[in-house]
């Protein structure tokens, strides 16, 4: 078995596609600062899940995996996707949402057909 776990950004392979917002990458700066950590980015997936087919997974990641793709935005903010979900977000845009009636990260992804009526998968 093949450890493709790595620490370092030498294993990426290239830049994605997914756009980070400026109030998403405040979010996630405030995130990490209450985390006290400064080695951890944000990591986005598609996961085979929900009632659509695939659901998006958004975490904080130490680590760097073999095929990763980053991008670093303003005030030191990295996103990674993994090798399968590059295609899949392409051209996505994460943002976050303040208000009365939500909060949270959002993904507004040009690549999804459609959704379930949740919101939370989609195909």
């Amino acid at each position: 078995m093949t450890d493709t776990t790595t620490t370092t950004p030498e294993a990426v392979e290239h830049e994605h596609g997914v756009a980070l917002t400026d109030a998403a990458a405040d979010k996630v700066r405030r995130l990490l600062e209450q985390e006290g950590r400064d080695d951890l980015r944000l990591r986005v997936a598609v996961q085979p899940g929900g009632c659509s087919g695939l659901i998006y997974q958004l975490y904080f990641d130490e680590r760097y995996l073999d095929g990763d793709a980053v991008r670093d935005f303003d005030g030191g903010v990295e996103v990674i996707v993994d090798r399968m979900s590059v295609p899949y977000l392409d051209g996505a845009t994460i943002d976050f949402e303040d208000s009365i009636q939500k909060q949270g990260f959002t993904l507004d992804n040009p690549n999804a057909q459609g959704s379930c009526a949740c919101g939370d998968s989609f195909h």
